[in-house]
Order: structure tokens, then sequence, then C-alpha cells
């Protein structure tokens, strides 16, 4: 008779557990990147009243044994790690994983890994999650290449806002457009050209391309020997130069440019047009590939600049050029960042220009659910979840990184709601058995009467 009695409070027991665990979850249905907790039961210890008896040939049949269960027990109390919904947040520093995989912290002595993802920079620029400090682990950037560097172990992501950008003197330009093909000889056409020297000081120069005469020698750029064909430039060449009025002396560049009878630029003819220039011209710089010099001002180092026509074409259009493309920049601050899916962080400085600052990594393990919890969303190594996995997102099945957004919880509160309804009736039917039992000790005991 008391074994029911003891049932019944086993049975009891474990449903309070499981309540605690529904309580916890429902009190968690915010929290970001929380993992919900689900209780599983087995039944414990059973008493074999009589053994079971195998069949006698030609005699009576097997008995089959005889237990009664002592109640039932918690069998695990796991989490689930399912993904949670994404909500934006717009928050540079705020990063949701999309996928498997955990973010990897450090207190300088241990690692941590949550799914909570809001993170903020530090007084020290370094990324760190605000309720604990832990900082945010990922690969650093080579100083040399600017690229990330893979070899190096992870370590603390650094996002110094405010920090100086050094200027980029402009090492090549492009220019693209069209030249009339109908000008008439010495008709010109100029453009602008806007490049930074090492200072960051913004030169605009005038580059003027003028229509030469067929007739014009290109070892002298004078009129050729009209009984000499060998002598004319032809019908489709132009003459370019580059001007700065900062330079002491004018043109800083200059050259020939000659265009095929389709209207494409000629990098043969033009090569050896110049070629022939500079050998009657001696110290002329007729240069091919075209380029230009910009004289030092204010403390700036000499630079020679690469000037690509090879875009330009000769229609019978309406002379129009532009400078397309140019590498040099001022100086700038960083001003915000952003973080794309493979977990790289990416500075936006003030003079527009980008520049890679890091790359978050994530953590695998071969049984999440082994993990230990420790409390604010953060899990560590148990002998039973593995080794962590750490690498770049996207890579080897860990999920992309979604920036300024966050994770939230994967309660399911409608389940949270249904289960709390089979565990309050669980308790109460053991609670019934207990009082049902104790009846029967009371009616037991009133035999004696």
């Amino acid at each position: 008779m008391l074994r029911s009695m003891f049932a019944g409070v086993s049975g009891s027991r474990s449903h309070q557990v499981w309540m605690d665990v529904i309580g916890d979850n429902i009190a968690n249905i915010n929290t970001p990147g929380y993992k919900a907790g689900r209780v599983t039961f087995h039944e414990l210890l059973v008493q074999t009243i009589r053994g079971g008896g195998a069949p006698v040939k030609g005699g009576r049949g097997g008995i089959n044994p005889m237990q009664v269960g002592l109640g039932t027990s918690l069998r695990s109390i796991d989490t689930w790690h399912t993904q949670g919904n994404i909500q934006v947040t717009e928050v540079p520093s705020d990063m949701a994983i999309d996928g498997i995989g955990f973010f990897v912290l450090s207190d300088g002595l241990k690692t941590y890994f949550t799914r909570d993802g809001s993170f903020q920079i530090g007084a020290d620029g370094v990324l760190v999650s605000p309720a604990t400090g832990y900082r945010v682990q990922g690969k650093p950037v080579d100083p040399a290449t600017g690229e990330i560097d893979t070899t190096q172990p992870p370590t603390d992501i650094k996002i110094l806002i405010g920090q100086v950008m050094e200027a980029a003197a402009t090492k090549n330009t492009i220019m693209r457009g069209n030249l009339d093909s109908q000008a008439a000889a010495g008709d010109t056409f100029s453009g602008l050209l806007q490049v930074y020297d090492s200072l960051g000081l913004l030169h605009k120069l005038a580059i003027t391309f003028e229509k030469l005469d067929p007739n014009t020698d290109p070892a002298t750029g004078l009129p050729g020997d009209p009984n000499d064909p060998t002598d004319d430039i032809g019908e489709r060449a132009w003459r370019w130069e580059v001007s700065d009025p900062l330079a002491s002396q004018n043109p800083v560049g200059e050259g020939y440019l000659i265009f095929t009878e389709n209207g494409k630029f000629d990098p043969a003819a033009t090569e050896a047009a110049c070629v022939k220039y500079n050998a009657a011209h001696p110290g002329a710089e007729y240069d091919y590939p075209p380029k230009f010099d910009i004289e030092p001002t204010d403390g700036s180092a000499p630079q020679s600049v690469n000037l690509d026509l090879e875009s330009l074409t000769q229609y019978a259009e309406p002379s129009s050029v532009s400078m397309s493309f140019q590498d040099g920049f001022p100086a700038g601050t960083l001003e915000t960042f952003a973080v794309d899916a493979d977990g790289i962080i990416t500075g936006i400085y003030s003079n527009g220009q980008y520049r890679t600052l890091a790359q978050v990594v994530l953590a695998n393990f071969s049984n999440p659910g082994g993990l230990l919890r420790m409390g604010g969303g953060f899990y560590q190594v148990s002998p039973n979840s593995g080794a962590p996995i750490i690498g770049e997102p996207m890579k080897d099945g860990k999920g992309k990184i979604i920036g300024g957004a966050i994770e939230m919880s994967n309660v399911d509160l409608a389940k949270q709601f249904t289960d709390m309804i089979i565990s309050q009736r669980g308790f109460q039917a053991n609670s019934r058995v207990i009082t049902t039992a104790d009846e029967m000790l009371q009616d037991l005991l009133s035999l004696k009467r």
C-alpha cells in the first residue's frame, strides 16, 4: 500500500520540476538568445513480486513476470537549440546568428559561448557583452595586407570610433567618354581630373584633347611630308595634355591618342606614335601607358599618376569626357561600421572609404545540448558537449551573421501553456494518489475498532 504513496510523491516531485522549467521558459520569453528547456520522465525502480517462467514442453505454458513500479523520476532536462526569431534593432553592434553556432567570448581566463548578440563597444574600443564585460572574439586584420589574417587565433575585436585613416595619394585614374570623330583639325575639348596628393590635398587638373591634322608627322608633331605617307598620323589621332595650375611648369603630362576605324582605342598605334615622337625629341615624355606628374606642395611627396585612356571612343557624337575612377582619398575618421553575413566587420569613414576591421568567429559543437548553462545566456563546455569547433561563419555548417539585429528566444508560448495544463493535471493526479493511499491507511487502522 505504501508503494502507491511513494509513487505519488515521486510523480508530484517530478511534475513540480517540470512546472519549474515551464515557469523559467515563460519568464524568458523575451530574453535575447534564450533557448527553452524541456523535461522528460522515466519510470523509477521496479519491484519484482514474481519472476517469469518458461513454457514446459508437453506441460504448462510460460508465466509472465509480476512487477510493480515504484514511481517516476526525471530522465533529462534538455535545452532546445532551435532557431529563434530575428528582430531588427538597427544598432550596428547587435548581431544575430541565422543557423548553427555560438558567439565566442572571453574574460581573459575562460571562454564562454552565447547566442545573445546584443553587444556594445566599451570605453577601450573592444566589442563586449555589456552585462558582463566578456569580450567578443574574432579574427584580426593583417596590417600589411588589410585582409583578415586567418592564421591567427581569435582575439578581442577592437572598433575604435573616431580613429583616423591616413590620406592616400592618387596612383591611377580612368577616363571615359567620347571624342567627336567629326571634329576639325585643331579643335580642342577639355575635361577635369581631380586627384589627391600624399597629404590628402585635392588637385584639380585640366586635361585637353586636340584633334590632329591627318598629315601630322608623329615624330615631330608638325605637318608631315605630303609626298610621304609614312609621315601621316591618320584621321583618327588626337593629342592630349594635362595641366596643373599649381605646377611651376606645364604641361605635366602629354601624349598621343589614336583610334581604329571602328572608333575603338588603338593601343599599338598609340604606343608606336609615342615611341616615334620620343625618339625624335630626347627628354620628351610622350609616355605609354599615359601618365602625368604632380609637383609636391606643402610638404607632400612627389607622385606620378597613371592615366588610363583606353575606355575612350571616337564616334560621330559630341565630345564628352569625364574621370570615372581615381584611387586617392583625403584623411578621414571612423564614423560607424557594418557586419556582413560572413562576420566581416567593415569600418565606414568620413572620407567615404571602407576598411576591414575584424571578423567575428562562431563555435559549433558535436552536441550543443550537452553545454553547461552558466546563466546570463552563456554556456561553457561540458564533458558531453564536445570540444568547440571555432571558425568563420557560413563555413563547416555554421550559420550566417545578421548585423543590426538580435535573435529572440525560441519559447513557444502556446506550447508552454499547453504543457502547463498537462503538468498541473499530472501534479493533481499524483496528489490524489497520495490522499487516496492515506484514506486507505486510515481505513486499515480503523479495522481495529
